[in-house]
């Protein structure tokens, strides 16, 4: 009798499976359905005048929602946005302009979402759409200061590594704006935001530094931001004197909470990571996953998130822990690089450069990272993806790593991730497949 041939493994299609699961997670966050839903709900007859103020990377979809539900309801509005993300509307105006350093159109562009604001009257809404990077894309700064200056200290703070709770920290208080400062300019009318949370926990007073929220951080907590990273000495004098006459109690700070001003304000998350996370898990298990969510709030060193992941990959292959495979490992949060070369890259990219490495030579396993707007960095792709076989490929990852040119690894290999615009943004999905085995 002749030995039957064993039959041959079904081909890992992990690469396949990871980009479904993040168009799974990218639908979660549309931030239009968001809106419509959240504005279906609402009665919005009694107001003489409606307003509808924003910034965002999502700001178009949430502008199309909200003309789609309120139509001519709607006085006047005006949206910044980044480059490239916009849509085609009749009564919000869409200003474009520069993100993640702030330019002058941004500016321009804040100073008359300021000026309509203040013409609010009491029986009038401000409708007000705020979506990740609307703390630089909303660059009015404060009296004294330059958006030279202004654009100055964000790059260095940028460089350092900082998380977006010191960074908005501080952009608060260079701000005429952010800080619940944009509630207090439309004070007295109502005011309504519409949040789509790209921050760690979804606080209200950080999403897009909390234009319409009360402000617990203190001119003092900016200080020591800046000495916690040593560059204090370094930032323009205008910034570094603003920050020590507010220590110094000389300068008034930002609405806190309490304040008589947030009577008529109401805030609400519409979308977040969590949600994105959730969609996420449920297209991996219907793709026969077992499916872990580990965190929503990663945070850290981009680089030493990367090694954890891959540790844990490594584990799914060797012991079966914390899941056996077929298993999927969800991440979500905002990570943080350390620039130490001069290469082109981002957050994500270098997440799924260092993991490669990492992994090298292991077998079905894959490593994804993206951003759910669609932009990684100084880039045209949203993250990348990676395979134990990648380093066979392209065997030079480590030189690439330590130049901080994850883009230029990736791009030969055809191995970036390329979404353009999304027009939503509710940070990172990682994610670790590990195929069953052989």
């Amino acid at each position: 009798m002749k030995r039957r041939a064993p039959s041959p493994q079904p081909r890992f299609s992990g690469r396949r499976h990871a980009r479904a699961i993040f168009r799974a997670a990218l639908a979660a966050a549309d931030p239009a359905a968001a809106v419509t839903r959240y504005l279906e709900r609402r009665n919005f007859d009694g107001y003489r005048h409606i307003y509808v103020l924003g910034a965002g990377k999502a700001g178009a979809s949430m502008a199309h929602a909200a003309e789609r539900v309120l139509g001519r309801q709607i006085t006047a509005g005006l949206v910044n946005v980044k480059y490239g993300h916009t849509a085609r509307l009749r009564r919000i105006e869409l200003n474009q302009c520069g993100h993640p350093v702030p330019d002058q159109a941004g500016a321009d562009g804040a100073a008359r979402i300021a000026a309509l604001a203040s013409s609010a009257g009491p029986d009038d809404l401000v409708l007000s759409l705020i979506s990740g990077g609307a703390s630089a894309l909303l660059p009015l700064p404060a009296e004294g200061i330059t958006l030279a200056e202004k654009q100055d200290t964000t790059r260095r703070l940028l460089a350092c590594g900082a998380n977006i709770h010191e960074m908005n920290a501080l952009r608060k208080h260079i701000s005429r704006i952010k800080g619940g400062q944009l509630a207090r300019l439309a004070a007295p009318a109502a005011v309504e935001a519409l949040l789509l949370s790209d921050v760690i926990g979804d606080n209200l007073d950080v999403i897009g530094s909390g234009p319409t929220a009360p402000d617990d951080s203190t001119f003092a907590e900016v200080a020591g931001i800046l000495d916690r990273y040593g560059i204090r000495g370094g930032i323009p004098a205008a910034v570094g004197d603003r920050i020590e006459r507010g220590v110094r109690g000389e300068i008034a700070e930002t609405p806190k909470p309490g304040d008589p001003l947030f009577t008529r304000v109401r805030n609400t998350v519409i979308g977040s990571n969590r949600l994105a996370l959730d969609a996420a898990a449920r297209a991996a298990r219907s793709l026969g996953y077992r499916t872990l969510i580990l965190s929503s709030q990663i945070q850290g060193e981009t680089r030493e998130i990367a090694r954890m992941h891959a540790a844990i990959a490594r584990e799914i292959v060797e012991t079966g822990r914390p899941i056996q495979s077929p298993a999927c490992i969800i991440t979500g949060g905002e990570t943080t690089v350390t620039l130490h070369g001069d290469g082109v890259g981002g957050r994500n990219q270098e997440f799924v450069l260092a993991a490669a490495i990492d992994l090298a030579g292991l077998d079905r396993v894959v490593v994804f990272s993206a951003g759910t707007d669609g932009s990684d960095g100084p880039t045209d792709a949203a993250g990348a993806i990676a395979d134990g076989a990648s380093l066979s490929r392209s065997p030079e990852a480590r030189r690439f790593l330590d130049a901080n040119d994850s883009y230029h690894y990736f791009q030969p290999l055809g191995d970036l991730v390329i979404t353009g615009p999304t027009n939503t943004n509710v940070m990172d999905v990682r994610l670790i497949l590990v195929g069953s085995a052989p």
